[in-house]
């Protein structure tokens, strides 16, 4: 069984149905069974922090995402404990007006762009970002945005 639960530390009003039914799909698209995670909205302050404290980086970002798995040492024998994923509003509805598409599509797009980082994805190298960049089109094509 599937374990997560999505918060909104903001004042913003988050679709939590649309991203429940997100995340649905990705399970099922990616054949996932006994994964744990968590998906957090936060302003742009709160994420600034954690990108100062945990990536040394002085600046507000989109979305970072904590995997679990990329630590040897985190075994569960329930199944698999994925990790955290942050997200900030304010940003994620200013990159939708910058890049002229809806405030969903956006909100869509962060958390698969989340949730295939818990899952190992990466883009460090051009050959990597060229993986990450296909399977994020193929979920997102088949999820229908």
């Amino acid at each position: 069984m599937n374990n997560y639960e999505i918060f909104n530390e903001t004042n913003y009003n988050v679709d939590i149905d649309e991203v429940k039914k997100l995340i649905e799909y990705f399970l099922e698209y990616k054949k996932l069974k006994n994964v744990e995670f968590n998906i957090i909205f936060v302003d742009n302050e709160t994420i600034r922090q954690i990108n100062r404290d945990y990536r040394k980086i002085d600046k507000e970002t989109d979305v970072i995402s904590f995997a679990l798995e990329e630590n040897e040492e985190v075994k569960f024998e329930f199944g698999r404990l994925l990790g955290d994923i942050y997200i900030s509003v304010p940003k994620m509805l200013s990159q939708a007006k910058a890049y002229g598409h809806s405030e969903k599509r956006e909100m869509i797009f962060l958390t698969v762009h989340g949730l295939l980082h818990l899952l190992g994805y990466d883009h460090m190298t051009t050959e990597e970002e060229n993986i990450m960049l296909k399977e994020q089109e193929l979920i997102l094509n088949g999820y229908g945005v």
